[in-house]
């Protein structure tokens, strides 16, 4: 709901000058009142995963304005659907598209056509950033697909490169975390031995042509799987010892990050401290069936709120401080067609008709497709600072401490 726009107008009041010793203190107030604004307006610096298994979603224009509402400015989609290109051009949020067809994917000419036909006339208007060939390919049991996977990415890439768009989309695939065979402690971070004849020549080509190494990560399943012996603490991000790396001495408050820099370890080991790790999946599931400990609500809520939290601050991990964690949520909606486990069904933010599953600060949220200001949150919080300042201001004026010029 907009706010009425008389609520923002100017009002001329005559008055006599401010004393120079009364601006001076309000300067500070109007400069942090400034920046308080200004961080409001600024994207959150994660992603989120949209994913369309349902059959009940909304329409990716009314989703490209619920993502706006909320200052949301990284997709990652599985596929390269047209409609949700289409739908999000012009608005600067920035897209990883997906194609899992390795096979076609692996001849240079069908390459080529693909890109051509999926990536390249939506450029610019739409910011399409990277293209993920596969997912999770390797920790599979197809063992032609896991030879197909670099292939093909170094198809797509030639094919990328061949059309003029090297300098604006990059090639990846993400990979589970289980393609390590160890990750505790972090430093002691391998990847499994029978990976290695893929994983060393995906490295190398990462490092050749600059592209980020894609982790899915998710702590909830190493809490279900154990929770009499794993802290919940420990993987929501809330308060707890930590645990201290032996060889590293280096202190590790939560299980997510650890994982990260299990994977700096297990690609050092092979030679490569160039690349840069970011998680295309993490998130935390809300309901769950009964031998799925820990999906609740609750922990959800204190998982990804946690996890915003730290990201909006810009933490590195504690073997990269300098490397702020790069994220993408999973996921935007509960998708009510997905097979396997209740959870599966259950990691949205958002239901499909775009009611927050649990609160992080998106009650705000809009489903209109303006570019503009969708929310009017941002109108309210630009008032209440403004009151604020005006109160401060009366404060200073009437306080009894003398002016001096």
């Amino acid at each position: 709901m907009a706010m009425a726009r008389a609520e923002l107008r100017t009002v001329t009041v005559r008055s006599s000058p401010l004393p120079r010793c009364v601006l001076s203190r309000l300067l500070p107030l109007l400069l942090s009142v400034s920046a308080i604004g200004a961080a409001s307006a600024a994207p959150l610096k994660f992603g989120i995963n949209y994913g369309q298994i349902a059959n009940n979603l909304p329409q990716p224009t009314q989703v490209s304005g619920l993502l706006q509402s909320l200052n949301v400015n990284r997709v990652k989609l599985y596929d390269a659907d047209p409609i949700v290109l289409t739908a999000f051009a012009g608005t600067g949020v920035e897209f990883i598209i997906g194609n899992d067809d390795l096979y076609n994917l692996t001849d240079a000419r069908k390459a080529r056509a693909w890109v051509a036909q999926h990536v390249q006339p939506f450029l610019p208007s739409t910011r399409i950033t990277c293209i993920t060939v596969g997912n999770e390919v390797l920790s599979g049991k197809d063992t032609t697909a896991m030879q197909s996977l670099l292939p093909a990415m170094q198809t797509v890439y030639q094919a990328v490169v061949a059309l003029g768009l090297g300098g604006q989309v990059n090639v990846s695939t993400a990979h589970s975390v289980n393609i390590l065979a160890s990750s505790y402690p972090p430093s002691s971070g391998a990847f499994r031995e029978e990976l290695g004849q893929y994983i060393q020549p995906i490295l190398n080509f990462h490092a050749e042509v600059g592209s980020p190494f894609l982790i899915n990560a998710y702590p909830f399943f190493a809490y279900k799987a154990s929770p009499g012996s794993v802290s919940l603490p420990y993987v929501l991000f809330e308060p707890n010892p930590g645990v201290v790396d032996p060889n590293t001495n280096l202190t590790y408050d939560n299980m997510l990050y650890a994982q990260i820099d299990a994977v700096y370890a297990a690609m050092e080991a092979m030679g490569h401290s160039d690349l840069t790790v970011r998680i295309s999946e993490t998130g935390w599931p809300s309901r769950g069936d009964e031998d799925e400990v820990g999906a609740t609500v609750a922990n959800a809520a204190a998982y990804n709120g946690n996890l915003m939290k730290r990201i909006a601050m810009g933490q590195g991990t504690p073997l990269k401080p300098h490397v702020p964690v790069d994220v993408f949520v999973f996921a935007l909606f509960n998708e009510d067609m997905k097979p396997g486990a209740t959870s599966e069904r259950n990691y949205g933010l958002f239901y499909p008709n775009g009611t927050p599953v649990y609160s992080l600060g998106f009650n705000g949220a809009s489903f209109s497709p303006s570019p503009t200001y969708s929310s009017s949150s941002k109108l309210v919080i630009t008032f209440q600072m403004a009151v604020v300042v005006l109160l401060a201001s009366f404060s200073i004026l009437h306080t009894a401490v003398p002016c001096h010029a």
